[in-house]
């Protein structure tokens, strides 16, 4: 018998068929990015003619809208700082309503797309800079098409594919920017990789690592944990966490604005310019870097004319960014809780990204898992190593198989706007869920699909990601209608949904591209808030349950009302209408045995009601039938059963 080879999601059947192209690994990050490949099974970065391998994610602008990225543009950011963009990953799949979390915390001007326009694209938020309007995707392409040209001179080959690390917290927006990005800057995706697998794929081949690993990533401007169990060959994400908001960049924040501070105190210089706020961040980075490794320093500031110095130890900045870090302590606590692991079943901890490099993150991550932490793969290269074995792996085979999760539950809106969780949050990807669905009122031909994100029970306290109608359903009873609704999530973490009249099999489909990303408030609390309002949510919950099945019950003794309401006396129906407003009058309240109390009574009122219109139709069904006909097919039956 012959067997078929079948290939993991993404990977080249024919690898010898891609002429001679090279796949690469990209870690698109905050503050650097690094790019790697894997040449006859040796993995290596690639390095610009100084040895280099970090390429500072800042592009400065011509008014001819022509990019120049890196270091030079870094160099521009005192000098010109109209023209210089940095940190554009922060603004990945952002939209309108980001604006008032964004607009204070980056060093340029953003605006919102047109809300007007029906394209993806046009709706996300612009940069202004040198006369020119960009999007983050025009501006990651730049970089990555930087990125792209420093393979190609030092392979002598040209490079069509990647794959493109993100973390593990990008929504579906921020990942459809990626691609996007990379599309734009003449790369095929091969896969999406979340970082901290991507680290985790880097130390399992180098090392043969078995057993259940954390991976700590503190980038420039995220945060992201997981827990990886590595089993020969296997890497399985077990539990992810992390935070979209928060990285070396606020770290950086903090201390300038400590600097600013002390400056504040002595000029009261108030109206900073654009120049000033890049000034301190970069002053504040450089002190950040230099107390990792010293105990003390002295800094200058030149801002508005009025020059100041500012002396900082290791003991104060690690004040200063305490805060921050034990946010990311927090979030280790919980993935550990949703994994269902103790610090001390943790084989190691993998630190990635340079702000790793902190000696109170160090300190602090020692502390959580009672062990100090891996560093001997550069934090700041390994997530492109990973990328780059990956990439190999899709084109050229590999035995390792990797097994990525999603972040957040996906469900949809039912009666009342409680959310039914069809894919929970760390469900390993690529995966295809389905669940059947009913309409809500007699003769209902179309169905409002409503797709979100989260793990609250409301709708309200979750993220909406797509709106679609099922139409051409039946005119049927209520309950009657199936209707089946998919949700498929590929190895990227993109996400398609479709709904399916199993009757007439009609069906919709949509895959979920929203036009921005969650608030940043939103995706920082998200799963904090789930935590926290569990039991109140349950309660509400159920409220909504105890509404929407009163409600229904209402309407079910209504359309029997009208079918046999000459059934009752008109006592009788004085009785049921008082018992029906009595559960409309508990509808509109917060308590949910007050509900159950009134439909109970309704049910007794209606009773003899139902047992009338049960006798109703047996007469109905036995008309002009021979009663003898039922005692033959009672004998049948007992014959056909072994009687005699």
């Amino acid at each position: 018998m012959q067997l078929l080879n079948i290939y993991e999601p993404g990977a080249t059947p024919r690898p010898d068929d891609e002429g001679g192209s090279i796949a690469v690994g990209i870690d698109l990050g905050t503050t650097n990015s690094v790019i790697a490949t894997t040449v006859d099974g040796d993995t290596r970065v690639l390095r610009d003619e100084d040895g280099t391998a970090l390429l500072p994610s800042i592009v400065a602008y011509a008014a001819d809208g022509s990019a120049i990225v890196g270091e030079i543009a870094r160099r521009l950011i005192l000098d010109r700082p109209e023209v210089v963009v940095s940190s554009i990953k922060r603004l990945m799949g952002r939209g309108a309503a980001d604006l008032k979390t964004l607009a204070g915390s980056l060093p340029y001007e953003i605006a919102p797309g047109s809300t007007d326009s029906g394209d993806e694209s046009a709706r996300m938020v612009r940069v202004l800079v040198a006369g020119n309007t960009l999007t983050p995707v025009e501006i990651s392409a730049d970089i990555l098409r930087a990125l792209k040209q420093r393979a190609e001179d030092i392979l002598g080959a040209e490079v069509k594919q990647a794959v493109v690390t993100v973390p593990a917290y990008f929504d579906d927006a921020a990942r459809s920017a990626t691609r996007d990005a990379a599309r734009l800057a003449g790369l095929e995706v091969l896969r999406l990789v979340n970082e901290p697998t991507a680290a985790a794929l880097a130390y399992g081949l180098d090392n043969h690592a078995e057993g259940v690993y954390a991976v700590y990533d503190l980038g420039g401007g995220t945060f992201d944990v997981s827990l990886l169990n590595m089993q020969k060959g296997v890497f399985q994400v077990l539990a992810t966490g992390g935070d979209s908001a928060l990285g070396g960049d606020d770290f950086d924040h903090a201390v300038a604005e400590h600097f600013l501070a002390e400056r504040r105190a002595r000029f009261a210089d108030d109206h900073l310019s654009s120049s000033a706020v890049k000034q301190a961040l970069m002053t504040g980075r450089i002190a950040k870097e230099c107390l990792s490794s010293q105990k003390w320093g002295e800094w200058a500031l030149e801002v508005n004319d009025a020059h100041s110095l500012h002396k900082l130890d290791r003991e104060a900045l690690e004040r200063i960014i305490s805060p921050l870090v034990e946010r990311t302590i927090d979030i280790c606590g919980h993935v550990l809780d949703d994994a269902g692991v103790l610090p001390e079943d943790v084989c190691g901890v993998v630190l990635v990204g340079g702000s790793t490099r902190v000696p109170l993150v160090r300190r602090r991550i020692a502390e959580m898992f009672g062990r100090e932490p891996l560093a001997h793969i550069n934090p700041d290269e390994v997530v492109a190593v990973g990328a780059a074995l990956q990439a190999n792996a899709l084109t050229r085979g590999s035995d390792t198989l990797l097994l990525d999760v999603t972040p957040l539950s996906l469900g949809i809106e039912t009666m009342g706007g409680i959310v039914e969780k069809i894919i929970p949050r760390n469900t390993p990807i690529p995966v295809a869920k389905a669940q059947e669905f009913t309409t809500y009122q007699d003769g209902q031909q179309a169905m409002a699909v409503h797709v979100v994100q989260g793990e609250r029970e409301l709708v309200d306290e979750c993220r909406s990601l797509a709106r679609f109608e099922l139409r051409g359903i039946p005119p049927m009873t209520a309950g009657a209608a199936r209707i089946r609704v998919m949700f498929t999530v590929d190895a990227d973490g993109l996400l398609t949904v479709s709904a399916r009249e199993q009757t007439t099999r009609v069906e919709q489909e949509v895959a979920v591209k929203p036009s921005y990303g969650l608030d940043e408030d939103e995706m920082a609390a998200m799963l904090y808030e789930a935590l926290r309002h569990g039991a109140d949510d349950m309660q509400r919950r159920l409220l909504a349950e105890s509404r929407v099945d009163a409600r229904r019950v209402v309407a079910a003794v209504a359309s029997a009302l009208t079918a046999d309401g000459d059934l009752l006396t008109d006592e009788e129906q004085r009785v049921i209408g008082s018992a029906m407003q009595a559960v409309e009058i508990a509808v509109d309240g917060m308590d949910r045995d007050a509900i159950s109390a009134a439909v109970a009574e309704l049910d007794a009122a209606t009773h003899p009601f139902a047992e009338r219109r049960m006798d109703r139709g047996i007469r109905a069904a036995l008309s002009g039938r021979d009663v003898r006909e039922f005692d033959q097919a009672a004998n049948d039956d007992r014959n056909i059963g072994g009687q005699p």
